[in-house]
């Protein structure tokens, strides 16, 4: 072990990435949830998915930040990622760096980072 003295700081550290998670998430949600009408059609689904989307983002965004159901809020966001991976693939036809558009790359790293939070349930600093 390089530096065995950082290995303290665990929880500090999975605080910090579940607020990093949290922040992208919620912008996200709340941008579907400010105009619905509009983003559905850039996101190519029904008004009331996006509805449903934004909210289960700020939710999950609200429940990763703060350490409630930690878990439960990352499997969540994790599987929304799940269906931006698949939308981007199959769908939109998006290669892993992006082309046209952002690849998904940038979904792939908010999945693992999500699964990072569920498998360690967020470290010791939430609340339950």
């Amino acid at each position: 072990m390089l530096f065995p003295t950082l290995l303290r700081l665990g929880d500090v550290g999975l605080l910090l990435l579940r607020l990093m998670v949290a922040s992208v998430f919620f912008d996200s949600g709340w941008n579907h949830l400010r105009n619905p009408a509009e983003r559905s059609k850039s996101i190519g689904a029904s008004t009331g998915f996006t509805v449903f989307l934004g909210t289960a983002e700020v939710l999950g965004s609200v429940g990763v930040a703060l350490g409630i159901l930690t878990q439960l809020a990352a499997i969540g966001l994790g599987l929304l990622m799940l269906g931006a991976i698949q939308k981007k693939i199959f769908v939109w036809k998006i290669g892993f760096w992006g082309g046209r558009a952002y690849g998904w790359h940038y979904d792939l790293m908010l999945l693992v980072m999500n699964l990072v939070i569920a498998t360690t349930g967020g470290g010791r600093l939430v609340l339950f």
